[in-house]
């Protein structure tokens, strides 16, 4: 019998997979769909937690100040995204840091 997924779990599983998205595709490109598909759940779940894109979006760059993901932040600061732009200068400078080691 396999345990019921707590909403807390279900909502940590809707944003690692738009991390993993943002990683893979671009933090402009992912879709509710797209992530519901990395999530290995329906669309409608996704809206169930995440209402709007605006949502999911705020929740997604949240996590990945708060998780140092910094690629993903380096995309939301060169999109101006305006939670990105809520982040540290140190971790800002860290993300930019880490896009001049991809390029160099």
């Amino acid at each position: 019998m396999s345990k019921k997924m707590s909403p807390k779990e279900r909502r940590a599983i809707i944003l690692t997979a738009a991390i993993e998205l943002a990683r893979r595709e671009g933090y402009n490109k992912i879709t509710r769909d797209g992530v519901a598909r990395q999530a290995g759940m329906g669309s409608g779940t996704v809206t169930l937690y995440f209402n709007t894109m605006t949502q999911l979006r705020r929740a997604l760059m949240r996590a990945a100040i708060v998780d140092e993901v910094l690629d993903v932040l380096a995309q939301g600061l060169a999109h101006n995204d305006p939670h990105a732009l809520k982040a540290s200068p140190e971790l800002k400078r860290k993300a930019v840091d880490s896009l001049h080691q991809i390029a160099g």
